[in-house]
């Protein structure tokens, strides 16, 4: 996709953008996940993929992230720039903290996603999925 580069330069871009995109492209790991796993109910995967895609799921994902140190300094720098945005939307379902963290964990994979780092994102897509799965992000949930 070379026109994904000529859209705009991922390193210029600004937090809320990054997580635009990275929001988009996490939950459509999350929803070939679901559906491979056989669910086809619209309201049980819309319930189920809310483990994976909230706001408070994405902020115990990242405080596994950094208890596992999984991320490398340039994805932390993307994650900060995601966080630190300053956003006119509110946090609707949860609290502002956990909204800039999300924010956060969206650039992040957008940001993998606009560089164009496939193998990346999938390795984090399928990381983010074990957690859930296994249970350790509701023991790190705020």
């Amino acid at each position: 996709m070379e026109e994904r580069m000529n859209m705009a330069n991922y390193q210029q871009m600004n937090g809320i953008a990054l997580a635009y995109m990275g929001d988009a492209v996490y939950e459509i790991y999350i929803r070939q996940h679901l559906l491979a796993k056989g669910m086809v109910k619209p309201t049980h995967l819309h319930h189920t993929a809310t483990r994976y895609v909230s706001a408070k799921a994405h902020a115990a994902l990242y405080r596994l992230m950094e208890a596992d140190a999984i991320l490398t300094d340039e994805e932390k720098q993307y994650f900060l720039r995601g966080r630190n945005a300053k956003s006119h939307t509110g946090a609707k379902n949860t609290d502002i903290v956990s909204y800039r963290i999300s924010t956060g964990v969206e650039a992040l994979f957008g940001y993998l996603y606009l560089s164009e780092q496939t193998k990346r994102i999938e390795q984090l897509a399928a990381w983010c999925i074990e957690q859930v799965e296994s249970g350790r992000t509701k023991a790190n949930a705020i």
